[in-house]
Parts: structure tokens; sequence; C-alpha cells
């Protein structure tokens, strides 16, 4: 099960975008409304989210993920459900996966340090003891971090081969691509 964390202010196109690949790759994949059902991105589309917060089972978690927006990585970072679900899938060594200003949320727990990671432009001071890139997607491990909105569908993809395999991936990848 992947775990998508909205709280409002999400960047819709770094939350919905995993979710739809995810889904077409067959991967078993919840919405969770950090404060309620319904969750407000940051321009202005509204999300009915398939689950609040309190019904997430996080055993059942092979990866949690936390798009960025305005405010809502910040909504994300002071969610105690979002920080139970971090801590939870850290330590049963399960993906985290995070894209935009949402690795910052990791930096500040510890959880780059040594990693590879980026994230939004202008915010890498808050990665804190990360080993910075400049690729769109990084995975290190059981972390995977993304640039912004325009890499979503790569950092979807990036996803899509953690937990399918780079065969379904690709199969993905050509589906959506204009002209294959």
């Amino acid at each position: 099960m992947v775990y998508v964390f909205l709280a409002d202010g999400f960047e819709e196109v770094e939350a919905l975008t995993p979710v739809d690949l995810l889904r077409r790759a067959d991967v078993e994949v919840r919405t969770v409304g950090v404060s309620g059902r319904n969750v407000t991105g940051a321009h202005g589309v509204t999300v009915t989210a398939d689950i609040p917060a309190d019904e997430v089972d996080i055993k059942t978690a092979e990866m949690i993920v936390l798009p960025g927006g305005y405010p809502g990585y910040v909504n994300l970072e002071t969610s105690d459900a979002v920080q139970t679900a971090i801590d939870e899938c850290a330590a049963m060594g399960r993906f985290i996966a995070a894209i935009c200003a949402a690795p910052t949320i990791l930096g500040h727990k510890g959880l780059l340090r040594g990693k590879s990671a980026t994230c939004f432009p202008g915010m890498e001071g808050e990665l804190e003891g990360a080993v910075l890139s400049g690729d769109p997607v990084v995975r290190d491990g059981m972390i995977v971090t993304s640039r912004a909105a325009g890499t979503a569908a790569d950092f979807a993809l990036c996803l899509i081969g953690c937990l399918a395999g780079d065969d379904t991936a690709e199969r993905i990848r050509a589906q959506i691509t204009y002209g294959a």
C-alpha cells in the first residue's frame, strides 16, 4: 500500500501525478487527508481523500509520499500523523518519497544525513546533512526525492520502479509518452 498524504495547500501535480501513474501500474494507493477528507490544493483544486489520517495502517505501507506546495508541506510537517508515519516507515525500512519542498521535512528529521537528495531550488539548506544532487529525481536506498512539479511524472515513474520494477515503470512511461 502507498499512502499519499494531502494537506491543505498541497501542490496538485506533485500529489496526483504519482497517484494516477501508480494506479496505472496496479499499485494500491490511498490518498490521506491530513486535516479531513476534503483537502484544497495550492491552486484551489479540492480533492476528496480516500481516507482520513486516523485510518492509515502504517504496518501495511510499502511507501509514503509527501507532496510539496505551499503551505502544504508546512502543514504536512506540523501533522502528528505524518510525523508518526515517517518515523514508523523509517524504522521498518519502508520507502519514503518527497517532492519539491517536502524533502525539507526529511532533512529536519535527520533522515537525509549522508544520503543523496534533491528538493525545490533554493531550499537545499534545509536538507540537513544531505549530499545535494542537481538531478530531477534521486533515489538513495529507501528515500526518493524530487525537485518540483515539472519532475512529477519522472518522480512517479521512479516510485513505480521501486515498487513494481523497472519493466513496469517503462511500460507506464511508454503509455503516457506522446508519440510512443
